[in-house]
């Protein structure tokens, strides 16, 4: 992590006289332009940070310095000592323990964090996360079996990127050698993953999150009239889209969806809401719908 790199260098820096770029790139795991670029953003917070020419040359800070307690107020630093927590406890990662002890040193008042961070992990391997970081940093390939949106398996081997948490689900970025492309799958529907002992040297890219363009000609409006018995639950599920509330406490919701006639996800959602919400637009998406749970009815005609 960035933050965590950028917190120890600030203080390896304050430990001792002088360190090279060279040496710091190879304990931090980073290109030394990485590290001149960290240098800078360590500058810009504040602290003079000196650079000394010659065969033993490198960084230092300037003499006299010492880090104040203005570098981060109490309130930052309860509040990244949080996350870091919640990263520590969901990786067991001894460093970023270490990053909160340090950090823990630098306020001198007891604040109790208004923020908690949950990193949702029940619907995966409890390992999967370890594992899949490990691929990254060891830059080693991983074979695994995935289940797609269309209920197909397939076996993959991937050259995996970047761990990333969004949705309320957690997903791995990388180049897929199967599909000989960039790639995303969503954790909980790996299986059988193994880490291998192959490694690749391609230098690739961490992707920039942007909405894709080309799919917005295809984006439908979905209409549901929501019943008071589902409220709650439609409001968990679509919350920032146009909602209108009626005089009878019920709620009629406009929901833009890529391909809703395609979108299974969308199908579950609305299913889950029972006899609280119905369809109104498209009407072939309440055809669809109609079909689902009428195959639903005929597993149970003998009960």
């Amino acid at each position: 992590m960035k933050l965590e790199r950028l917190i120890s260098m600030i203080y390896k820096l304050l430990n001792h006289e002088v360190l090279s770029a060279s040496k710091l790139a190879e304990e931090f795991q980073v290109s030394q332009r990485t590290i001149y670029r960290d240098i800078d953003v360590i500058c810009a917070a504040g602290i003079p940070v000196v650079s000394y020419q010659g065969t033993k040359g490198g960084y230092g800070i300037m003499d006299g310095y010492k880090m104040d307690k203005s570098l981060l107020r109490s309130y930052d630093v309860t509040s990244l000592i949080t996350v870091l927590n919640s990263l520590s406890s969901v990786f067991e990662d001894e460093q970023a323990q270490g990053t909160i002890e340090r950090l823990q040193t630098i306020g001198t008042e007891q604040q109790t964090s208004s923020l908690a961070v949950d990193f949702e992990t029940r619907r995966m391997d409890p390992d999967a996360l370890s594992l899949l970081r490990t691929a990254i940093t060891e830059r080693n390939i991983v074979r695994f079996d995935y289940i797609n949106v269309k209920n197909e398996r397939t076996a993959r081997n991937m050259e995996p990127v970047k761990l990333h948490f969004k949705y309320s689900n957690w997903y791995i970025y990388g180049y897929c050698q199967e599909r000989q492309d960039y790639r995303e799958f969503r954790l909980s529907r790996m299986m059988n993953l193994l880490l291998t002992q192959n490694t690749f040297h391609s230098q690739h890219e961490v992707p920039i999150e942007a909405v894709c363009s080309n799919r917005v000609d295809q984006v439908e409006e979905v209409v549901i009239r929501v019943g008071p018995e589902a409220l709650a639950e439609a409001l968990d599920q679509f919350h920032q889209v146009d909602k209108e509330f009626h005089t009878n406490e019920s709620m009629t919701m406009r929901i833009p969806v890529y391909k809703p006639l395609e979108a299974r996800w969308l199908w579950s959602i609305l299913l889950s809401f029972g006899s609280g919400a119905e369809v109104l637009e498209p009407l072939a998406l309440r055809g669809i719908l109609k079909k689902q749970l009428q195959n639903t009815l005929n597993l149970y005609e003998e009960v």
